[in-house]
């Protein structure tokens, strides 16, 4: 998973929740899809077959509202890297921050992100309200790769 989390840039919001804020990336696909890769080789080192490896873009870890967006918009390109992606936007602060909703009313949101990350190229979604999220999945799958 990309984690470039830092307290230095973390900002909370009572109804909210945490944001980060003034994260740098001098190109963020790229430097995330760099940093996905040296993990990947760190696993490789350690023994891990490619098979068992799969990719997190760090959705909400590290990143702000603009950036999280931004990569379930590109997850495309962090899939062209050769391995499944793993997609994890569940009742995220970036939803709260777009929706200007706490987490407990994020559901559309998440929904609409998991929607959007599987037509990107995500495998794999992690959420909180299983059988909702997986009737997004199931459907937006069906249209996407055809069931």
């Amino acid at each position: 998973m990309h984690n470039r989390s830092s307290w230095v840039h973390h900002d909370v919001k009572e109804r909210l929740g945490g944001r980060y804020i003034g994260m740098q990336y001098e190109n963020l696909i790229e430097d995330v899809c760099r940093e996905l890769l040296e993990s990947v080789a760190l696993a490789q080192a350690a023994g891990i077959p490619d098979e068992h490896i799969l990719l997190d873009p760090g959705i909400g870890f590290g990143k702000t509202v603009e950036q999280n967006l931004e990569l379930i918009d590109r997850l495309a390109e962090i899939r062209s890297l050769g391995y499944p992606v793993l997609l994890g936007p569940s009742r995220k602060s970036f939803i709260g921050y777009t929706l200007d909703l706490p987490p407990d009313q994020r559901l559309e949101g998440t929904a609409a992100a998991v929607a959007i990350g599987i037509a990107r190229g995500a495998d794999i979604v992690r959420v909180h309200d299983v059988q909702q999220m997986s009737r997004v999945a199931r459907m937006a799958d069906a249209i996407v790769r055809g069931g």
